[in-house]
């Protein structure tokens, strides 16, 4: 389990000017919808703008603490 707070802050450690919108699909904490908006996704491709943001969830995606994540990556408008 893990609330929407450090969720966040795990992926703003990676994309510091990530805006994240998290929407918990289950009520259990660990089911999660996600959008990221971030400049850092400027010039990849959505494979790579979605490992950028895996990049950031491993440990917690490892340890249980998410299990699973529906991403929605974007540029910022």
């Amino acid at each position: 389990m893990i609330d929407n707070n450090s969720l966040t802050a795990l992926i703003r450690a990676e994309l510091p000017d990530a805006k994240v919108d998290i929407y918990d699909r289950t009520g259990t904490m660990d089911h999660f919808n996600v959008t990221v908006r971030s400049g850092a996704f400027a010039g990849k491709t959505l494979i790579e703008q979605h490992q950028l943001v895996y990049g950031a969830l491993k440990g917690a995606l490892k340890d249980g603490r998410v299990h699973a994540v529906e991403l929605k990556t974007l540029l910022p408008e």
